[in-house]
Formats: C-alpha cells, sequence, structure tokens
C-alpha cells in the first residue's frame, strides 16, 4: 500500500476527530484548502463520514479513528 497525498490527506482529516464522543463532528468549509475538502468527499463516498462537507463519524469512522490513533500512539517517539 502507498501512502499517496490523498491518503494522507484523509488520515490528517480523520486524526482531528475526536474518537472519544459521537456528539462532535467537523465542519469543512468551501474555503478550506481544496485537499481537505475533496478528502471529506472521499471520505463520505468510504462511509466513513456522515456528509460530504465533515459531520460526524460513522461507526466505520469511529473504528477506522480508534484504530489510527493506536498507530500513532505507537509510531510516537519514546
Amino acid at each position: 500500500m502507498n501512502l499517496t497525498p490523498e491518503l494522507i490527506a484523509e488520515l490528517e482529516l480523520l486524526t482531528l476527530f475526536n474518537p472519544d464522543t459521537t456528539l462532535e463532528g467537523l465542519k469543512i468549509h468551501h474555503d478550506a484548502a481544496p485537499q481537505k475538502i475533496a478528502a471529506g468527499q472521499r471520505l463520505h463516498a468510504k462511509g466513513l463520514i456522515s456528509e460530504a462537507d465533515g459531520g460526524y463519524l460513522t461507526s466505520l469512522g469511529l473504528d477506522a479513528t480508534e484504530q489510527l490513533r493506536t498507530v500513532l500512539t505507537i509510531l510516537q517517539p519514546a
């Protein structure tokens, strides 16, 4: 698996969500960076977030965000 710029943008967007609560969402504004807007659209198409412009994590998105948090914790320098 290659870490493309698109995949990195999606991962970065997922890190902005708080996986500790389903009551907190994100809004990607129309004047955000084009990469962030596109990442939101892709995450929505993949079923990870509820809206193309952010919204809330779906159950799949919550699982992915928790796993991403685990990977990032493991990779942090000691």
